[in-house]
């Protein structure tokens, strides 16, 4: 008789075949929704604050927060020597303020950093002083972004969620970028855009798993921000129509907005890596604010992070010569604020200023071809900067329409000039490897630390835009 063979024993499967671990539904919705909540109320009170702010510094609207008076009108109507004061107090306030953060709080993580497999923790109370410097000196005038803040309080919001509710690595890697772009959205009033910016720049994946929650957490946060902001559009624009010149100036000059983004954030990234930590950040602040306030006596449009001269262009309310001249001191300011040691977002100087190169450029072209709308190219060109700048050709896209609220036709001539733009600069990166690369191997073999850099920046494209943290 042959012998029975034993009932087989199912094999456990190795670690690599099994499948991820997973929070419970119900867990991962609460945690969802929550996040929306804390991204949507964190956003509000930081845009109020900078409104009080303003409003207080520039003696301004100040029985309301929220008024029809805009920023440029207050600073405008103020005296000169109360610009060079407030910038000169911006200048100590963020310059001993950041200096202090620097010497006594714990180090700072990026929200880039933070979504990494592995990634550190963001430490909530140096976040928190980090996004209300940001918010503060934005409001007396700094003329970097404030979209940084709310993002970064999103983000600390869905972490310090996610790990009390137990949520997984890769779950809360997914929360905190929807946190970010819920703070993003809540900020701005732009639920699609917040939504994907998170899966286009943070994520890189429009997987379900991702598209899912950050959809949700940028709607919820946009609603909840109406509260206190109101469910307002950024710009009040007239009802642009395309023709046949905004298209094909678009196409042409797409390339060009590319490559002035490109040479924008060379500076800017340059600036930024050579700012100060220790004692030179206080003294480099204050004079380098005090210098923008000397030059807002003759231009206070030059204060804030810029969506005056961008509004005033999309409305077609600037000439030339003053948009140009705002264009070169807006990217010189922008420059020495991150050279000086200031810290903000670079996404509405960005928009503003794709927009003033627009007016430059309609008003040359006008003379050989008229008919060219400089307010409609305005939009096209903003679009197609911040796109190349910040690398994100689909979120400046959405970003622009919820902004603006334009007629979709317009999306025809912004996306033209998108393409071309992006691939300029693509093309102007690609061009700078090899110099890159004849420098490297002139100076030796590689260590295992840069190789294993270098290999990390290659699979995680969003290291390329730390800038935007």
């Amino acid at each position: 008789m042959l012998p029975i063979d034993p009932v087989p024993r199912s094999r456990a499967r190795p670690d690599t075949e099994r499948p991820p671990a997973r929070s419970p539904l119900v867990t991962l919705a609460v945690v969802t929704v929550l996040t929306g909540i804390g991204a949507g109320l964190g956003g509000m009170l930081l845009a109020l604050l900078l409104h009080a702010i303003q409003h207080v510094a520039y003696g301004y609207s100040q029985a309301h927060v929220i008024s029809s008076e805009s920023f440029l009108q207050g600073v405008t109507g103020t005296a000169p020597w109360r610009r060079v004061a407030v910038l000169v107090a911006c200048g100590l306030i963020g310059g001993l303020g950041w200096w202090a953060l620097y010497r006594y709080g714990r180090k700072l993580v990026s929200i880039s950093a933070a979504i990494k497999p592995g990634g550190p923790r963001m430490p909530m109370i140096s976040t928190i002083v980090h996004a209300l410097l940001q918010i503060v000196t934005v409001a007396m005038g700094s003329p970097l972004g404030r979209e940084v803040a709310p993002r970064e309080i999103g983000a600390v919001v869905a972490s310090w969620l996610a790990r009390r509710t137990g949520l997984t690595a890769s779950e809360r890697r997914v929360m905190i970028a929807c946190g970010a772009g819920a703070g993003l959205a809540a900020v701005y009033n732009v639920p699609l855009g917040g939504a994907v910016f998170v899966l286009e720049v943070l994520l890189g994946t429009f997987g379900w798993s991702a598209a899912v929650p950050a959809i949700t957490t940028s709607a919820i946060a946009a609603v909840v921000a109406w509260i206190g902001l109101g469910d307002e559009q950024q710009y009040h624009v007239p009802a642009y129509t395309i023709n046949a010149q905004l298209v094909v100036w678009s196409v042409l000059c797409g390339p060009l907005f590319g490559a002035a983004a490109h040479g924008f954030t060379r500076v800017t990234n340059r600036a930024r890596d050579a700012s100060p930590k220790d004692w030179r950040l206080p003294v480099y602040s204050v004079l380098n604010f005090a210098a923008i306030g000397v030059l807002a006596i003759w231009f206070p449009q030059l204060l804030g992070n810029g969506k005056g001269p961008a509004g005033l262009s999309f409305d077609d309310s600037l000439g030339v010569g003053l948009a140009a001249t705002l264009l070169v001191l807006k990217v010189l300011i922008t420059t020495t604020s991150l050279r000086a040691g200031a810290k903000g977002g670079l996404l509405t100087p960005g928009l503003t200023n794709g927009a003033l190169l627009a007016i430059v450029i309609a008003g040359l072209v006008n003379h050989v071809w008229p008919g060219l709308s400089a307010g409609a190219f305005a939009i096209v060109g903003a679009a197609a900067f911040l796109a190349a700048s910040m690398q994100m050709p689909l979120t400046a896209t959405v970003l622009m329409l919820e902004f603006t609220h334009v007629n979709h036709d317009l999306a025809i001539p912004m996306l033209l000039a998108i393409a071309g733009s992006v691939a300029t600069l693509r093309l102007l990166a690609r061009a700078q490897r090899p110099v890159r690369a004849v420098r490297g191997a002139s100076s030796g073999p590689l260590s295992d630390d840069e190789r294993q850099r270098r290999l990390a920046a290659l699979r995680d494209p969003s290291a390329a835009r730390e800038a935007l943290d």
